[in-house]
């Protein structure tokens, strides 16, 4: 009987060790692809340098072919950085930590882009919130994460709220937006990785969030539907040291 017991953790032991390996080589692979990455795109942009000026009609035609390979280049590179910030292992430098000013930088950092998309701010945020611990640098590109997703959904004249309060056992956000929405077969694929509806995206933004926020202790749901915009919540727990204090 002993053995029984003892064998589902085993195998659960066994598949955790594999996803591990899987994303070590994964990461691996994905550090390689960078070296040879960076020496084509080095080489675009002196044969770049070498065809800007050129009153030929042939060297416009390879300058503008060239420059689509350097913007592809560039996606691969974003896709690799996006990769490897996702499958990197988090082991976190947990601090106290105020989640309204953790908010507040990132909206510091956004207002100039929001101002020129034509996008309202409006926060909400509750000045008696308790104390958590938070990885200030790995939230900080959760938040960023969601404020960006919210910005490429909404049109100019809409509108991105934030919203924070007290729940029973920690804190907890709201981030609102008045876009598009998502149908039910979306809002269920979100979170998985490479999944995105932006032409581009790297469907890494979402779940490297989740990811982080889960390290965290926390959790991270979505309401939305098409036409009526969408709202993240991510609740955070006080841990009983700070909560008691």
């Amino acid at each position: 009987m002993a053995d029984s017991d003892r064998f589902p953790s085993d195998v659960n032991q066994k598949l955790v060790d594999q996803y591990h390996e899987i994303a070590r080589l994964a990461g691996g692979l994905a550090h390689e692809i960078k070296n040879p990455l960076s020496t084509i795109r080095l080489n675009m942009e002196l044969l770049a340098e070498d065809l800007t000026g050129s009153d030929s009609a042939r060297d416009q035609r390879a300058l503008r072919k060239v420059q689509v390979v350097e913007r592809e280049c560039q996606r691969l590179q974003d896709l690799l950085d996006n990769f490897l910030n996702y499958t990197k292992s988090r082991e976190l430098r947990r601090e106290p930590a105020s989640l309204n000013d953790q908010i507040e930088r990132v909206l510091d950092f956004f207002r100039p882009q929001a101002k020129e998309a034509g996008i309202e701010l409006a926060t909400y945020l509750s000045p008696d919130l308790p104390t958590v611990l938070l990885d200030r640098e790995a939230f900080h590109g959760a938040l960023l994460n969601l404020v960006l997703n919210a910005q490429q959904a909404v049109a100019a004249g809409g509108q991105i709220v934030v919203r924070t309060y007290a729940t029973s056992d920690g804190v907890a956000m709201d981030l609102i937006d008045t876009g598009c929405g998502m149908d039910e077969d979306t809002r269920g694929r979100i979170f998985d990785a490479f999944f995105s509806t932006k032409s581009g995206g790297s469907g890494l933004g979402l779940p490297t969030t989740r990811k982080i926020v889960e390290a965290h202790g926390g959790e991270i749901s979505v309401q939305s539907e098409p036409g009526h915009g969408t709202q993240f919540t991510i609740k955070l727990p006080v841990p009983a040291r700070i909560s008691g204090q």
